[in-house]
Parts: structure tokens; C-alpha cells; sequence
């Protein structure tokens, strides 16, 4: 049986890497686009396309081998739809690429880590953690929670995207501050004796990221939507390509998992 990296992703072994939406590149308003491209097609009021170096994964990446749409597994939280556009450097949309995203609960504890604040073991869970491809218009979604925060981090949403076995870009969604203080200050399940020591403008890599990675987020009867569109570039080269598990040096930055001891910043 293929494996989720190969399956729906040989037709793009000739592209040689990608790069995500965070700082450092330009920000194409739609109007701007390239004129093949249908605007039409994009999402609704993300509407800007960037295409720039990637950011650090940090250690929590994992592939848990599943293809769902629905990856709470029960965690309590605000409902939560993560909405991600994968597009090309024309801003087309990119069908059949693959989305993994992944990220912590409301307590700011990830699925499959021991040694988490509290000396939290949740070793072999896989909340909060999925997979999907792109349709015919380069969306996912995920039903999932708004994410909580640990210490030394801004609150985020991770995520890989495949074009194939090696290809991988790896981004970060961030969100809006005043709705972080909201969340946190009004739904139950994100209470906290402790008060977040990270916010976006000092978070190191949220500030790499830029605003171009802070998601369009939009209220709906019973859930929130966070949308984002990834602009990617099959011409550049993947500074994470074969640095080993995570994409990351032995140990690891840009965070470890909440209550361990954290590397140095990067």
C-alpha cells in the first residue's frame, strides 16, 4: 500500500522545493496578480499571495498517518475551521498537494510528548494532528479547536505542505491579538493561573513570519474560520530538505515541547 507521502504526489517529482507565506517576500494584492490568474478562486478576504523563505518547524512534527478533516479527538476548546489555499507563484491554485497541520490543545499541551508542563505524558494521542489534499481549487480544511499557548511561544498553528516525497515547505499561522486576548479571557477551557509571556510582536518567529502569516479569521454562528493562503515556489530550494527528522538539527529549535527545557533561539 503507498505511503500518504507518495500517494497523489508523483506527478510533482520534478519540482526541487517550495517556500511559505511569512516575511521577507512581496505581498501581491489580488488586483496585481498575475493576469492568468482567477481571483475568483481565492479566498475571500485573504488577499494577498507571498513567496519567501520558509520557517522552523520546531520538534513537534510527527506523521500520524491520518487523513481526516475532523482532528479534535474530543479536545475542548472553541471550534475552530483551519482553511488553507495552496497556490502557485501566479497564484493559481495547486490541486492534490498535500497539508499536514498540526498543533497544542487549549492547556498548550501537544499529542505525542512526554514531559510536557505538569509532567503531562501524551506519548502515542494524536489530537490535534492531520492530513488532507488539496481539491480543485487548493483548499483544506480542518475541523479542529483554537489553539492555546505555553510559555515561550505566541499563539500558532503549525504546517507542512508536500509536492512530493521530499518537497516540503513548513510554515506557521498566527493570529490576531486582541481575538487571542478574547479567546483566552472568555471560554472556559482556556483558563489560566499564568499570563502568556509571548505575544506576536516578540515572538522571534512570528516576527520572521510577518503579517502575511497572520490568518484572515472571520466569525461564524457556532465556530470561528482562520483562513490563509500559501503561495508557494517550486523553484527555490527547501532549507530544510535533508537536515533529518523535523528538518531540524539534533535538539532542535524555535521551541520544544511546553515544561521541557528549551534550546536557544535561532
Amino acid at each position: 500500500m503507498e505511503s500518504l507521502t507518495t500517494m497523489a504526489l508523483n506527478r510533482r517529482k520534478a519540482l526541487t522545493m517550495i517556500a511559505v507565506t511569512v516575511a521577507g517576500g512581496t505581498m501581491l494584492p489580488q488586483r496585481l496578480f498575475a493576469q492568468t490568474a482567477d481571483a475568483s478562486l481565492l479566498i475571500p478576504g485573504a488577499d494577498v499571495c507571498v513567496l519567501v523563505p520558509e520557517v522552523t518547524e520546531g520538534p513537534y512534527y510527527f506523521d500520524p498517518t491520518l487523513v481526516r478533516t475532523d482532528i479534535t479527538e474530543g479536545r475542548e476548546g472553541l471550534p475552530l475551521t483551519v482553511r488553507l489555499q495552496v497556490v502557485d507563484a501566479a497564484c493559481k491554485p495547486v490541486e492534490n498537494a498535500r497539508v499536514d497541520i498540526w498543533h497544542c490543545d487549549a492547556a498548550g499541551l501537544y499529542s505525542g510528548y512526554a514531559n510536557q508542563t505538569g509532567g503531562v505524558d501524551t506519548t502515542g494521542a494524536t489530537f490535534l494532528r492531520g492530513t488532507q489534499f488539496t481539491d480543485s481549487i487548493g483548499l483544506v480544511n480542518f475541523a479542529s479547536i483554537y489553539p492555546g499557548w505555553y510559555q515561550g511561544r505566541t499563539t500558532h498553528i503549525h504546517f507542512k505542505v508536500f509536492l512530493d516525497e521530499t518537497n516540503v515547505l513548513t510554515g506557521q499561522i498566527f493570529f490576531p491579538e486582541d481575538l487571542n486576548d478574547t479567546v483566552y479571557a472568555t471560554v472556559p477551557a482556556y483558563a489560566r493561573t499564568t499570563t502568556r509571556d509571548m505575544l506576536n510582536a516578540n515572538d522571534g518567529i512570528a516576527r520572521q513570519a510577518g503579517t502575511a502569516s497572520i490568518a484572515t479569521v472571520a466569525q461564524e454562528a457556532t465556530q470561528y474560520v482562520a483562513a490563509l493562503i500559501v503561495g508557494i515556489d517550486p523553484t527555490a530550494v527547501s532549507a530544510n530538505f535533508g537536515m533529518g527528522a523535523g528538518g531540524l538539527p539534533p535538539g532542535g529549535f524555535g521551541g520544544t515541547p511546553p515544561g521541557a527545557p528549551r534550546a536557544p533561539s535561532m
